[in-house]
């Protein structure tokens, strides 16, 4: 006969943590002191009577109160990595295959899933959403409570395994001052883009991806005047920033019958009708473009960011988006609108090392034969 394997104490009394919450109609989320203080109880319960019930007692309690708030009111095994202010992004490539970046270089961690665990996970973390994966649905970009980007891609548009990627937003780096303390900006260029934000000028923000765009971005609405009332609009929740006078849009992905669907252009029209003195657009990747550049050349300031690989490029790239909202729209009219709205192209790059900075700032200055043409005013140093 097979003896009887005896499950770890902190699974025990994180399934006793679960039938009390379950009982008392308690959710960890909402409400995490109270679910911490169920944890400490049951952890010291499960030590009084362990030895009497030939259990394994909690050697180490406070750790043992860690792991079973991860299990029930965290996100598992990935909690510690989620709590760990050094680590900026973590994916899962497969159950066995977990990833995190630290410093913009990434490594692989001695962590294996299950694909049930995976997805357990991935159900945990959008739940506070409302967002949905499925069949119909199989990408989908939600913000967790702490304000990171969760984006998650099954099966089989993925070859086998549940695609997750966690991309946080450190505090370190909110602000100017602590971009030029992490060299990633001179002085000179922090109190030029200080200016422009002042003075209600347009800064676009371009870069590679992982480039550093939603950081600045961040940085700049900081910068901001604090009687500015500033609306932001993002597909998903990212700007994990605050101001005295500030709201966040995010769009909504369509219902299962297919309606209630909210689109960026939808928003960016939205937000023109909440009197904002900057309206922020977290990322221009489509026909949100044209009504960006409408809402500029009304006299709103604007900042945005855009995937381009220079600021020249992102121009080009601004000057092109409009284009695909209809045939009405051509670029005689686009170019001279982008060449006289857009005050600012600041520049970002990462390098080899995962070092980020703003590599150039330019000034457009009006239309040339081959489009928007621009003067550079800041140059960043080489890495």
């Amino acid at each position: 006969m097979l003896p009887l394997v005896q499950a770890p104490p902190a699974a025990l009394v994180a399934e006793r943590v679960r039938e009390r919450l379950r009982a008392e109609h308690a959710d960890p989320a909402r409400d995490p002191g109270y679910a911490a203080q169920i944890v400490r109880a049951e952890v010291r319960r499960h030590n009084d009577f362990a030895l009497a019930r030939g259990l394994a007692p909690v050697d180490d309690e406070a750790s043992c109160v860690r792991d079973v708030l991860a299990t029930v009111a965290g996100y598992g095994p990935l909690q510690t990595y989620l709590d760990d202010p050094t680590v900026e992004e973590l994916w899962i490539n497969a159950p066995d295959r977990i990833f995190i970046a630290r410093g913009g270089v990434s490594e692989r961690v001695p962590l294996a899933l299950t694909d049930v665990q995976v997805r357990d996970l991935v159900e945990r973390m959008l739940h506070a959403s409302g967002r949905r994966v499925d069949l119909s649905q199989p990408f989908v970009d939600a913000s967790l409570p702490d304000g990171s980007r969760l984006h998650v891609v099954i099966p089989d548009i993925t070859r086998r395994h549940w695609a997750v990627n966690v991309r946080k937003f450190l505090p370190a780096f909110r602000d100017l001052d602590r971009l030029v303390a992490a060299r990633s900006l001179s002085p000179a260029g922090a109190e030029l883009l200080r200016g422009a934000m002042r003075d209600g000028r347009s800064v676009l923000v371009s870069g590679a991806t992982h480039a550093g765009k939603t950081t600045l971005l961040g940085a700049l609405i900081a910068a901001a005047p604090a009687h500015h009332r500033i609306v932001t609009v993002e597909e998903t929740f990212e700007l994990a920033v605050d101001a005295p006078d500030l709201v966040a849009l995010q769009g909504r992905q369509p219902s299962l019958e297919g309606t209630g669907e909210v689109s960026m252009r939808r928003l960016v029209k939205e937000a023109l009708r909440m009197r904002p003195d900057r309206l922020v657009v977290g990322e221009v990747r489509d026909a949100e473009a044209l009504d960006l550049l409408l809402a500029l050349n009304t006299g709103v300031p604007g900042a945005a960011t855009i995937h381009a690989n220079s600021a020249r490029e992102a121009l080009t790239k601004l000057c092109a988006l409009p284009l695909l909202a209809g045939r009405n729209i051509d670029a005689g009219f686009v170019q001279p609108a982008v060449a006289a709205s857009v005050d600012l192209v600041v520049h970002c790059e990462r390098d080899a090392s995962g070092r980020r900075r703003v590599a150039e700032i330019v000034v457009p200055t009006g239309i040339g034969a081959l489009g928007v043409e621009a003067r550079t005013v800041y140059r960043g140093d080489a890495p």
